[in-house]
């Protein structure tokens, strides 16, 4: 049954999240086997899980109701929670996610949050590594065009991601996680997670601790010099302030 959205954001552990979620034997992604490096063993009946991103909202023509019916009934079995996690869900255009609404009127929604300092700073070392550079050929002036660049922005907007979603779905229905308790309290994140989703939180709690805490797909481990944090924080400061207004808690950032 489709159950579930992960929306984003890039950078901030959802590829983490996958491999929790795809080790839990009531929580399912259909589609194709996904071929990653997996670091979490699979129940003896459970197959390989499909992939974590299906690409499908963010690529669909809003009038191609073939393409929307095939990827609807991927999600069929009834015993168990299905979905899929695409961090450029985050940015769909409202009347896409007006679309999904209709589709799926219950759907669950995940969001997890990383310190947008930190998330550009990852993005932009993903980046360099794409475009075969090695840190040492650039500059902070290819830093700066790059946290400055319309993409990088929006992927750390994510105050405006939460009002676009929230006009459609209900707060109860969009689950908002910090990327820092993958680091500080991962079991309690998944329990959360499981009952948001509807899913038995148990198969969680007996993970071991060592596939709980593992890091997937782990960054360069280049650290972000502090006069690049500085322009960082000077860039994404009111935005903090916004979103912990908006969330009525404060952000450990």
């Amino acid at each position: 049954m489709f159950r579930f959205l992960g929306i984003g954001a890039q950078k901030a552990g959802t590829t983490w999240l996958y491999n929790q979620l795809a080790s839990h034997p009531g929580i399912g992604f259909p589609g194709p086997a996904e071929r990653v490096f997996r670091q979490l063993p699979l129940q003896p009946d459970q197959a390989a899980p499909g992939p974590k991103e299906q690409h499908f909202w963010n690529r669909w023509s809003a009038d191609d109701n073939v393409a929307l019916t095939t990827y609807l009934a991927q999600f069929a079995d009834p015993l168990r929670a299905e979905g899929e996690i695409t961090p450029a869900y985050a940015l769909l255009a409202p009347d896409v996610i007006a679309r999904i609404r209709e589709a799926a009127p219950d759907l669950r929604l995940i969001y997890l949050l990383r310190n947008p300092v930190d998330r550009a700073w990852s993005a932009a070392l993903m980046a360099l590594q794409r475009a075969e550079l090695a840190l040492d050929e650039v500059d902070d002036d290819w830093f700066m065009r790059h946290f400055q660049s319309r993409g990088s922005r929006a992927r750390g907007n994510y105050l405006a991601a939460l009002q676009t979603w929230g006009r459609f779905f209900p707060p109860e229905q969009l689950q908002v996680e910090l990327y820092e308790s993958i680091m500080t309290e991962p079991r309690a994140l998944l329990e959360r997670v499981a009952h948001h989703i509807g899913v038995d939180p148990a198969p969680f709690r007996a993970l071991p601790d060592s596939a709980v805490t593992a890091r997937v797909f782990a960054g360069s481990g280049h650290p972000l010099p502090d006069r690049l944090r500085e322009r960082l924080r000077t860039l994404y400061g009111a935005d903090i302030k916004a979103l912990e207004a908006y969330l009525q808690r404060p952000l450990p950032w």
